[in-house]
This record gives C-alpha cells, structure tokens and sequence, in this order.
C-alpha cells in the first residue's frame, strides 16, 4: 500500500519586502525539513513534488537530495492565491484566513476562494498519485491552507470542519493512501 505523505513547509523568512511566493525556509525550516527525512515515514519516497513556490521548493529540494529521488514541480499545489493583499502582517492576516475558511465560495479580500482552491490541490494530488510513474510512496511538500482543504475534501466534511496541523510554524504531514486517497492517518508534526 503505498502512501502520500503531504507536508506543509516548514517555518519560513518572513520578508514584508518580498512577495510571500518568494519567501524562503529559515534555519529552523531547514532542520526541521532534514528531520522530516531523516524519519521512517520517508523512506519509502519514490518522487517528491512540490508547488513552485520557493518556500515548498526549498523543502523538496531537501527532501530529494536527502533521499537520492526526482524532484518535481506542480504549481497547482501552490497556496491559495493572496496576491491581491500581499503581505498582511498578524492580527489582520488571521482575522482575513478565518473569513477565507468560513465563506468559502466568496473572493475574501481578493483571494481565491477556499472553493476553488480546493478544487485545485484535489484535482493536482489525485493526477500526481494516477500519473506518476514510479511505484511506491511520494512526497508532497505543499502549503496548510491548501492541506486544510485537501484534509476537508478526504475527510467528507464542510471547509473549516476539517483537521488542521497543530504545529504554529508549519512542518505537518498528512498520509494518504495513494491507491483510494483516503486518509491512512491525520496530521502529525516533525519534531522542533
């Protein structure tokens, strides 16, 4: 039974200055990253993925390096589109996520909404896990809001009912079973 192991990035350089789908991993997302595959549930990782945004590429890189396997790039497993605010520093950022989860068919603030991203993760992971040619499990390094939507989708439920990754820096994975994507076991966090 092979799985995906979809992973939100870890802690990241939160730069005001630069746009957020350029925002890299800090330190303490890189550690992390390495400990995530260092663990078990890696090894068996035939092909990691990722969204095209540097904060997930920066994780899949060190995830296929560390584990000799392709890298690719998907950019519909990018975060939910934010660039008609940009950077919203805390409380305002939190306060417009909240909205996003709670009208889900409306543009909150410009954004995507969490519909049609929704549909988006849901249709990239279902055809990474038909099409892709190496048997056994792979590894998805994408973003918490999108992996909230994937988590209420498998899970059958309304948006914002859903699971959620407890860790405040990101670092979570979820497994899904590649074959039936289901959910084999709901977030866990890499160790700080």
């Amino acid at each position: 039974m092979a799985t995906i192991y979809f992973l939100t990035h870890p802690e990241v350089i939160i730069d005001p200055a630069t746009p957020i789908t350029e925002w890299g991993l800090s330190d303490v997302g890189r550690r992390r990253m390495e400990r995530f595959v260092g663990c078990e549930a890696a090894q068996g990782v035939v092909a990691v993925y990722s969204s095209n945004e540097r904060k997930a590429t920066d994780g899949a890189a060190i995830a296929a390096a560390a584990l000799d396997v392709p890298q690719r790039v998907d950019p519909d497993l990018g975060e939910n589109d934010r660039s008609s605010t940009g950077y919203l520093a805390p409380p305002e950022f939190w306060e417009v996520v909240e909205a996003f989860f709670a009208r889900p068919d409306e543009n909150v603030r410009g954004w995507e909404s969490a519909r049609a991203a929704q549909a988006r993760i849901v249709g990239s992971v279902g055809r990474l896990a038909r099409n892709e040619p190496e048997q056994g499990d792979l590894l998805v390094v994408s973003h918490g809001g999108v992996g909230r939507l994937l988590t209420a989708h498998l899970q059958g439920v309304e948006i914002g009912r859903e699971d959620r990754p407890a860790h405040p820096g990101g670092g979570c994975w979820l497994e899904i079973d590649r074959d039936i994507l289901t959910i084999r076991r709901s977030w866990q966090a890499i160790p700080d």
